[in-house]
């Protein structure tokens, strides 16, 4: 026997074999699914990321259904998971189409804003007793915005604002008038807004001005104690407002072209007055 003895060796621990069949659970696809079911469900919440909402919920809900799809065939345990993604992700695809209509319908509203500000609203001419006589004229020129109205006459807008202009007068300004020239005529005409409309009327918003001659030359307005204080206040509802104004024209002046614009919103239109 030899002196020599061989220690003995340490023995591995037993490990059991795994089970035949078995397999660990494969939970990727609910995890997913609820991680962009949640992010998609955030951004759904901003209608300007509706697209982002929507693609991210469509993946979420197929990923969801997969998942539950492995559950059911035991390769999967995240039931709970699966689940609930799938109903993020069909909270997002709900919340995407919301979004999308909410942005659709507000740029709609801004461009029809746009439109609106850029054309303004139309007018048509009411015919009024123009001229030295007192029968209405002819009511074959009421063809829109476009034709010079007559003293008398009355453009009618679209939405029920309807702006008169009288025949232009002979005035006489008073000693400390401002805007009168020596050898020139004044003229006075009076502009009376009627609110036809279902809402209240700036009527500071209304500009008035004039030309005169065949030259079309700029008529300065004149201001006195009588006449220049020009359009003030709030016009009601089925209420009219009346202000007189004087302009300064050329001796030889035949005609006083006046231009009445009420506003951004409606177009301006012109009275042709035999002076």
């Amino acid at each position: 026997m030899s002196q020599y003895t061989q220690p003995p060796q340490p023995q591995q621990p037993y490990a059991p074999p795994h089970a035949p069949g078995t397999r660990p659970a494969r939970n990727g696809l609910g995890i997913a699914a609820l991680v962009l079911g949640i992010i998609g469900t955030l951004s759904g919440l901003v209608p300007l990321l509706f697209w982002l909402a929507g693609i991210l919920g469509l993946i979420a809900l197929i990923l969801g259904l997969s998942g539950r799809g492995r559950v059911k065939r035991g390769e999967a345990t995240n039931k709970g998971v699966t689940t609930f993604g799938a109903v993020l992700g069909l909270v997002a695809l709900v919340l995407s189409v919301v979004g999308a209509v909410i942005m659709f319908k507000a740029v709609d509203d801004v461009v029809k804003d746009i439109d609106k500000e850029l054309s303004g609203s139309s007018a048509s001419a009411k015919p009024g007793g123009g001229g030295s006589g007192d029968s209405p004229k002819d009511s074959g020129k009421n063809e829109g915005a476009a034709d010079t109205l007559e003293g008398r006459d009355t453009a009618a807008y679209d939405d029920g604002l309807e702006v008169t202009v009288s025949n232009a007068a002979a005035y006489t300004p008073d000693a400390y008038a401002a805007g009168h020239t020596k050898g020139n005529r004044a003229y006075k005409v009076s502009v009376v807004i009627e609110n036809k409309t279902k809402k209240k009327y700036d009527s500071v918003l209304a500009s008035v001005d004039a030309r005169a001659g065949a030259d079309g030359v700029n008529a300065e307005q004149i201001f006195d104690g009588t006449v220049g204080e020009g359009f003030t206040g709030t016009v009601l509802p089925g209420k009219k407002v009346t202000v007189q104004y004087a302009f300064d024209a050329p001796a030889d002046a035949k005609n006083l072209t006046v231009e009445v614009s009420p506003g951004l919103d409606w177009d301006a239109s012109l009275w042709d007055l035999k002076l």
